[in-house]
């Protein structure tokens, strides 16, 4: 897995397809696929159709007289297929280098189960139970051998993961000064720390100033050398949009909301300290810990 994180044979084609993907006119859409309304990825929920079916097909398989049902459960999982690929491939768009080597061939292993599974299908159909079970336990094995590229993904590579879900858990409870208001031109994006976590800094017109997490929560890109428009940042890698008041997740492909700050000035100075949602009676990390 970490070699074929580090292998750019196959970067032509990935650039390709990714033109692609970002080509398709999906409109709103696509922040639909990204499972910006979920708060998380939607494809892993998606695959769970195909991959359930497909299993509960390959078990019917072993019993006598389970033919009719079996045929079902395949044809259930390719009708799924399209739009689990769709939100995978959308999602693939907007990850990097090192995530999408390794997306590519998750992808291509799972169209190889999705050929099979077609075979399978059309085989039962013409009644030839017994090469529709063998090609239909081949599907089987390379959803599996997909599933684990997915996994490698999903946990070792962090794809999908929340990038900003250490901060909470990282900056001390209170007021930290983070420096003077005259530090902080007015409309323009600045770099601070809190607790030596970075974070964003942008002061409006008067003495207002809002203060969110760095890192971006996609892909951990710095939202302080991103462009800033009608109250919102755009981060600079993958464009997610977030709102500067709250850290609203206004555009994916982001799926979750920015942590941010609360501010007061006092003689001059910015303050700021991690806001927290009312019910969240957890404490912030102490000077103890």
């Amino acid at each position: 897995m970490d070699r074929l994180e580090r292998i750019p044979r196959n970067d032509r084609v990935i650039d390709r397809l990714q033109r692609a993907v970002h080509g398709l006119p999906l409109g709103r859409g696509r922040d639909f696929l990204h499972g910006r309304w979920l708060g998380h990825p939607v494809h892993p929920l998606l695959v769970q159709v195909p991959i359930g079916s497909w299993l509960s097909a390959a078990v019917l398989d072993l019993f006598p007289g389970q033919a009719r049902g079996a045929r079902a459960l395949v044809g259930v999982g390719l009708a799924a297929v399209p739009p689990a690929a769709l939100a995978g491939w959308v999602d693939w768009a907007d990850l990097q280098r090192q995530q999408m080597r390794v997306g590519l061939v998750h992808a291509a292993t799972n169209v190889t189960a999705v050929v099979l599974y077609a075979g399978s299908f059309t085989a039962r159909t013409q009644g030839r139970t017994r090469l529709g079970k063998a090609l239909g336990f081949a599907g089987l094995a390379a959803v599996g051998l997909g599933g684990a590229l997915g996994g490698h993904l999903a946990y070792r590579q962090a794809s999908g993961a929340n990038h900003a879900e250490a901060v909470p858990h990282l900056v001390k409870s209170g007021w930290q000064e983070i420096g003077a208001v005259a530090d902080f031109p007015v409309g323009m994006a600045v770099r601070r720390h809190v607790d030596d976590v970075p974070v964003l800094v942008v002061r409006e017109s008067g003495n207002t100033v809002h203060v969110l997490a760095d890192t971006c929560s996609h892909m951990g890109g710095p939202l302080s050398e991103g462009t800033i428009s009608d109250g919102c940042v755009r981060c600079p890698w993958h464009g997610s949009v977030f709102r500067l008041a709250d850290g609203w997740n206004v555009r994916g492909p982001a799926t979750a909301p920015q942590p941010a700050f609360e501010t007061r000035i006092t003689d001059g100075r910015v303050d700021a300290r991690l806001r927290q949602p009312e019910s969240d009676a957890g404490p912030h990390r102490t000077d103890a810990a």
